[in-house]
């Protein structure tokens, strides 16, 4: 995976969410998150980057769940032709099932939307 990959999926997410400065950004150890452009992508929207330590999946538990449910739901079954058909295949994935039926366990059995719209109406309700 190149750094370029997950700047621009960091910078979709930005445009689409609009998170504010101190947003905890979880990652594993890859070498693309530890890139120049990487975290200065962070540092730009003053985002605080974390990383799991060696060995240890807990640091991360809730971003390594969902790479390991991107491999083993997706992307462990699919042969891309391009690295164009594999990001629109992944963005395709996140968008359309992961946060919109993908039931989470650590979200009480909701799906992201669900929850988050969930959380809306509550904020309103307080």
């Amino acid at each position: 995976m190149k750094a370029l990959l997950v700047c621009d999926a960091l910078r979709m997410a930005v445009w689409q969410r609009r998170p504010k400065a101190g947003l905890i950004v979880h990652s594993d150890l890859g070498s693309q998150y530890a890139s120049k452009a990487y975290r200065q992508l962070l540092k730009a929207h003053e985002f605080i980057g974390s990383m799991s330590r060696k060995g240890n999946c807990w640091d991360n538990a809730v971003a390594e769940s969902f790479f390991g449910s991107l491999k083993q739901e997706r992307v462990q079954w699919r042969h891309y032709q391009t690295r164009l058909e594999a990001q629109q295949d992944v963005l395709n994935y996140i968008t359309m099932f992961y946060n919109s039926y993908r039931l989470h366990s650590y979200l009480g059995y909701k799906s992201p939307s669900q929850y988050e719209a969930e959380m809306v109406m509550l904020k309103k309700v307080a």
